[in-house]
């Protein structure tokens, strides 16, 4: 008797109505649009900041190094807390961890409309990205529960692969209406009524789930996990931006430690956080290599090209968000798709595709200039979507199909590590690369030390401090910030493009005869 024969059969008895009816069916899809509703809020939060950098600049006031910590804190800690939550849903119920999850995603999210300082948006956004790891490995593990059929699974998890690279998209078009009209608190206060619906509907119609092994939740492992993925990232991102050095050793190192020490406590415990074992298995390996990557050039580079459209180009949040549109429609029209394809190509054929396009897509960024026009930049981000689209849909079918169904919340918990620690590490190296490069650039005779200071902070401070100049020293101080922010911002799209080329490599091989079910 198959796999899916017998998970059919335990929905019937578990769930009669679930199984079959219409109106079970009904449920099962209503389900699945809170549940990535709940997942497109947290890709939101994301990428939505990016568009409102300019306005935190200006009100806040964040030094260049600052603004990196806000913009990639929250996928910091989501990326280092994955993994507990996950395994906390699989232990005390995936929908009681999504529900709580979402109270405080919303609370928190007040707090951070508000932050009135740089120190307390950094903390406002790590306790956010706190929350935002309760709700994502829930989403992925209780889609595997209400779709036991495996086509259908396919096409549930594609919506769900399609809402997580539209998302990455979405924020700035989100963030671009809001901003045309409101403060930049706005980007964060659009979450509070989206998840109270979250709340209502889903008591109602998402059943619970756990795993029915429930063995306690390991505190240690808990930390160990926070310490080693915060302290790996942290310690390539000063590497990215100073240069080796005593701090980014120290931090890396005691990360590595942190990370092996988990390791190797995972593999004594009766009951892991995480079954490391999982990792033999070499499509699930590949899958995860292949959404690290993906994200990490996709994310750093939207991050900056929000700044790069209203900084450079001189275009409105809406302006600005709208133009990244394109990534988001190329995002939903595979990821709907991509499942068939990928039975009727091969899983390897359509993930390693998909990669190889995102990678010439940002490569022909290499191109962008001050006076180059939209078409070389929409069409690269169409292209983008398309490749994404295609390949974390498959990938995520790849790893949650990998596994036991009691072990549904650590594997996707596996997935969105993946997916957040791309995000964290794209915009903390490329966003390195980009001020690395921007704050060599020579600043104009006639324009005072103060104001220079502030310009090779950022290409927003720049800015700022341009609208206190005469016209003369204002245009020139301009037109150098601006060169060096594209210098910085090609460069790192080299990079990305280079990091994709090599997942398309290593997907051809690590998933060389991988079916989905």
């Amino acid at each position: 008797m198959s796999t899916n024969t017998v998970e059919n059969a335990a929905a019937r008895r578990a769930d009669p109505a679930a199984a079959g009816s219409p109106q079970g069916a009904s449920r099962r899809w209503i389900a699945l649009a809170v549940l990535v509703l709940a997942l497109l809020m947290v890709t939101v939060d994301a990428t939505v900041l990016g568009l409102a950098t300019p306005f935190l600049t200006e009100d806040l006031r964040p030094t260049g190094t600052q603004m990196l910590w806000i913009g990639d804190v929250y996928s910091f800690v989501i990326a280092g807390l994955l993994v507990s939550m996950g395994s906390l849903g699989d232990r005390i119920g995936r929908k009681r961890l999504l529900l709580s999850g979402s109270v405080a995603f919303a609370a928190l999210s007040v707090l951070t409309a508000y932050a009135s300082t740089p120190e307390m948006m950094i903390v406002c956004r790590a306790l956010l990205g706190g929350a935002g790891a309760t709700l994502m490995p829930s989403t992925l593990a209780l889609v595997r529960g209400l779709f036991p059929d495996a086509r259908e699974r396919s096409l549930a998890i594609g919506i769900w692969g399609a809402t997580a690279s539209a998302g990455a998209a979405a924020g700035p078009i989100l963030g671009g209406l809001l901003l045309e009209h409101f403060w930049w608190g706005s980007v964060f206060l659009i979450n509070l009524p989206v998840m109270a619906a979250l709340v209502l509907v889903g008591l109602k119609v998402i059943p619970e789930s756990r795993s029915p092994r429930r063995g306690p939740w390991d505190l240690a492992s808990v930390g160990l996990s926070l310490v080693g993925m915060i302290g790996v990232v942290y310690g390539v991102k000063e590497l990215a931006a100073h240069g080796p050095g005593w701090e980014a050793a120290a931090a890396g190192a005691a990360g590595a430690l942190a990370l092996l020490v988990f390791v190797r406590r995972q593999l004594a415990l009766p009951e892991p956080l995480l079954d490391v074992r999982l990792f033999h298995h070499r499509g699930l390996s590949g899958a995860v290599l292949a959404d690290l990557l993906t994200v990490l050039g996709m994310y750093g580079l939207l991050f900056f090209l929000s700044q790069f459209l209203q900084l450079v180009w001189g275009w409105s949040p809406l302006q600005a968000g709208l133009a990244e549109l394109p990534a988001a429609v190329g995002a939903v029209a595979t990821g709907l798709v991509a499942g068939k394809a990928a039975r009727r190509c091969s899983v390897r054929v359509v993930v390693a595709g998909g990669l190889a396009a995102v990678g010439l897509a940002l490569g022909a960024l290499t191109l962008l200039r001050v006076d180059t026009g939209f078409p070389l930049l929409g069409g690269a981000l169409l292209v983008v979507g398309v490749g994404a689209g295609f390949s974390f849909t498959v990938t995520a079918d790849v790893i949650i199909s990998s596994v036991p169904k009691d072990q549904a919340g650590a594997a996707s918990a596996v997935s969105e590590t993946a997916y957040e620690l791309g995000a964290a590490l794209g915009i903390a190296l490329l966003g390195s690369v980009i001020a690395g490069t921007y704050r060599d650039f020579a600043v104009p005779a006639g324009v005072p030390e103060g104001a220079a200071a502030g310009a090779r902070e950022s290409l927003g401070g720049a800015v700022h401090a341009a609208a206190a100049l005469p016209d003369g020293a204002a245009a020139a101080l301009l037109s150098v910030a601006r060169d060096a922010f594209m210098e910085g911002l090609r460069l790192a799209s080299g990079l990305a493009a280079a990091a994709l080329l090599a997942a398309a490599a290593a997907a051809w091989f690590l998933l060389r005869g991988q079916r989905l079910g």
